[in-house]
Order: structure tokens, then sequence, then C-alpha cells
């Protein structure tokens, strides 16, 4: 049976009647496509290389310098993954060694098994799907590209296979001056190539494929300016795509990190979806439940009264020691008491789907995935752990978090 069959064997379900319980199997839930309401999703960075896993691009995001071996002294991320579950070809070595001698080894987002195997995590956990990150600055560099399109087909199987939903996020970072029409031309060919917002598994909104575009009314002197924003919001809508924007947390006011132009609510105006960034914004439970209350709650209100939805961004935990050589746990975890807190506050801030940051993104140490309590040790290396839980905690806990945020679990402050 061929991809394309597979897909077409897709029936959708609603997400209410599809729910995973503790007690359901969740082998045969298939999510519903047709709607963001009532998900939760996560960020599904796809950016990570290794040596000899044929995509050409050596150890992207795992070291600094690529193009030397990965191990003590060239390292970027803060967490190491778990791969205890993945076959032998999934695997691939490093210099690094763990406390009883062992070589240490990590993924590749290049190898389709494992991508494969992400989205089977999800299914597993009742997470409903992923927005899969599409850096816009990589799209003219053939390799990198080519990277890209293999990561977004095999995330478009694992979504097809194990009954979950993607979407595209385009990412705006790095670009200059004249280069946001990347994305236009790039969604263009994904729709004459890949035939991708036809696929039963691709994630629409109102009745349209969900396109999202991340980095836009920031004070962090991007290169790219507003109107040209504009015009690409424009013309995705006129494409018949609900555009989901990824915009700064103070964006209703103009404020601390969002720039003043009323050019950005104009582009609000014109899109579907708002979700803002909250990673650093607030630092403990305290201060995430103050945000909810203080921030989303009257920014959904906005949204609401602009006949917008409203997406906003949890996270577990922050650090990004090895690749900044700032502080370790910089925003700690606090055995997930941290997540939930954010996940408790936007549900009771009115919310009605979450995005989580990020499934896989070990570098910043935002990563839900499965991650060991027994990273490499010495050699001037220092990692985090998941705090001696288990490593798919994080996994289950957000699989909660859409239970709860669909009103089948209750909302409690305590977790579960």
């Amino acid at each position: 049976m061929t991809f394309a069959q597979q897909i077409s064997l897709i029936v959708c379900c609603t997400c209410a009647s599809a729910v995973a319980t503790d007690e359901t199997p969740v082998t045969n839930i298939v999510v519903d496509s047709s709607t963001l309401t009532g998900k939760v999703m996560c960020g599904y960075q796809g950016w990570f290389n290794c040596e000899g896993d044929g995509a050409g691009l050596g150890w992207t995001h795992w070291a600094r310098n690529r193009n030397r071996p990965f191990g003590p002294g060239n390292v970027t991320v803060d967490l190491w993954p778990d791969v205890s579950e993945l076959s032998a070809d999934e695997r691939y070595a490093t210099e690094f060694s763990h406390a009883d001698g062992t070589m240490a080894e990590v993924f590749s987002s290049g190898n389709r098994k494992t991508v494969l195997r992400h989205f089977q995590w999800m299914r597993d956990y009742g997470i409903d799907g992923a927005f899969v990150q599409r850096f816009a600055n990589g799209l003219k560099d053939p390799i990198s590209l080519r990277h890209k399109n293999n990561v977004l087909s095999d995330a478009r199987e694992g979504a097809a296979k194990y009954g979950r939903v993607l979407a595209v996020m385009y990412d705006l970072s790095g670009l200059r001056a004249g280069q946001v029409e990347r994305v236009r031309s790039d969604w263009a060919m994904l729709q004459t190539q890949m035939k991708l917002a036809s696929d039963p598994a691709y994630l629409h909104h109102d009745d349209g494929p969900v396109v999202a575009v991340w980095g836009i009314g920031f004070t962090d002197n991007r290169r790219y300016s507003l109107g040209e924003c504009f015009e690409l919001v424009k013309w995705l809508k006129s494409e018949g795509c609900r555009v989901m924007l990824g915009v700064p947390s103070f964006w209703r006011d103009g404020k601390r990190d969002a720039t003043d132009d009323v050019t950005l609510h104009a582009i609000l105006k014109h899109a579907d979806i708002v979700s803002p960034w909250s990673v650093g914004r607030y630092r403990t439970p305290v201060e995430a439940t103050r945000h909810a209350a203080g921030v989303w709650q009257p920014d959904r209100v906005w949204c609401a009264r602009h006949g917008l939805s409203f997406l906003p961004v949890v996270y577990p935990g922050f650090s990004w020691h090895n690749l900044t050589g700032g502080s370790i746990d910089d925003i700690p975890r606090l055995k997930g008491r941290f997540l939930w807190s954010q996940a408790v506050g936007a549900k009771r801030a009115g919310c009605d789907m979450i995005y989580v940051a990020m499934f896989d993104e070990v570098d910043e140490a935002t990563a839900i995935f499965k991650c060991t309590n027994h990273p490499p040790v010495g050699q001037g290396a220092e990692f985090l752990t998941y705090e001696g839980l288990p490593s798919d905690y994080y996994l289950k806990l957000v699989g909660h978090a859409g239970r709860m945020l669909r009103g089948e679990a209750p909302i409690s402050d305590q977790l579960p």
C-alpha cells in the first residue's frame, strides 16, 4: 500500500469523542483535523542532524561547530535525549561518555524512523499533533531545504500513521529585508508539488488550512518589515489559508517585547489565530499564574472581540548554558509544577487551545519528549536531567493538560 493510500484510509472523528483516558487504549484514536479548538499542539523543530545521517549537515544543533566531532568543548544542548527505545540505526555515536564509561548517543531528525517514532509518542500520550517548524532563512540553501522537506514528509507520514495532525509554521527569524517573499514561494511549492494542505492529517480551522507565521512585531531589531509581513498574510488569506501569527507577549499594548507600530494590529485583525510568545516572560508558577490572569485573559477577550482565536504558549522550563554560557537550569521545571501552572492558568483564562514549546528542543531545554536522567558526565560538560522523573513524564503531563482543556479532567492546581 502506498503512503497516499494509507492517508486516504484515515477517517477523522471529533477530538471530544476520541480522547484517551487513563483507562482507554490510544491505538485507534484519530484526531479531528478540522479545527484547532480543543487541541494541545507542540512545536516540532526537527532541526537536529548527525554526521552520517545522509543529510550532509554534520552535527547541526548538537554542536557549536557542526563540522567538528560532537563532544566535549563542542556542544550546544542542555538536555540529553533518552535513546533507549531507538533502534540501532537511529542512534548516532558521540565523543561523550556516561558515568559507566559507555558511549553517549543521540538521534537525528533526518532519520525517518525517529520522526515517525516521535509521532507515535504523541499518539501514545494523547498529544494532538505538531506545528512543524520551517525556518525561512534556510529555504534557499538546497541542502538545508532538502532536509526540511524530508522532515516535513516524514512528519506527514507519522501524523497519518498515528492519527495525529500537523501544520507548517514558518519562522521568519534571520531574514533580511525583502526576504519574507520566500515564505510565499515555499507555501506555493508545498501545495503544487506536495499537495500538503489537502492531506487528511493537515490541520484546518474555520474551513481552511492553518499556516503559522512566527516572528511579527518583535522589538529585537529584525531586518524585515511589518509591511512585508502584511503582504504575506494578505496573500496567504487570498489562498484560503487560516493564518496563525506568532507575536510578542505584549502585542496588545505594544510594550516591552512588542512594537507600538499600529501596523501590527492591522496585521493581526487580518489574521485568524494569535499566539503570543511566552518563553522567558515569566519564571515561576506564581508569575505564570499572574501572567495568565493579567495578560492572557484580556488577550483572549480582545481576540474574541475581533473574531480571532487565541493560542497561548506554555513551556516546561528553560536553560541554554551550553549554547550561550548562561546559567544552567535558568528557569527550573520544578518537577512539572511550572508547566502545569501555565496549563491551569490558560484554562482558567478561558482558552480553548494550547501550544507547547517545544516537543524536541533540547538546545534551550524546553523539550517535553523523552530525555534521560543519566546524561554524559565529566569532560567539562554539564547537562540537566528530568529531576529523577520518568523520561515520559512530560509527555503524560501534556496529554493530561489536553484532557483538562477539553473538560474531560477537572481543573486543579495539584499535579495530576
